[in-house]
């Protein structure tokens, strides 16, 4: 199990690193976008912050999951951002579900994997 929990946090750091990074540097080409993903991308980047927020989130948590450092809090953080890259594809890029679902997938586990950490979280004080 302990290997599961490194490979997969390791392998989603790398792949929000790399967003990020490619997001921040202009790394990589804007890949063509048509139909409505077109028009929600439009607004995305209308809105001048969603989008920088997004990738410095992602950059923070895949610094964290390579590190293994503060893991638990990355995880938390990144969960929203997770979330909506499970639904943006599964509603307007159909073709991108296999990556959607390892990073919601992965997220889910490493959670799941630090359950824990998380239980102080749903305690009802009175």
């Amino acid at each position: 199990m302990k290997i599961a929990i490194i490979i997969i946090r390791t392998l989603i750091g790398l792949l929000f690193l790399y967003t990020s990074i490619s997001f921040f540097l202009n790394l990589t080409p804007e890949p063509v976008s048509t139909g409505n993903f077109k028009a929600f991308q439009v607004g995305l980047v209308a809105s001048t912050y969603l989008m920088p927020l997004a990738k410095t989130i992602e950059l923070l948590c895949g610094l964290s999951f390579v590190s293994g450092r503060f893991v638990t809090l990355a995880n938390i953080a990144i969960l929203p951002v997770t979330i909506n890259i499970l639904l943006i594809n599964f509603f307007l890029t159909p073709q991108n579900m296999p990556i959607a679902l390892f990073v919601f997938l992965g997220n889910i586990f490493l959670i799941y994997s630090h359950w824990e950490n998380y239980k102080g979280l749903f305690v009802a004080k009175g």
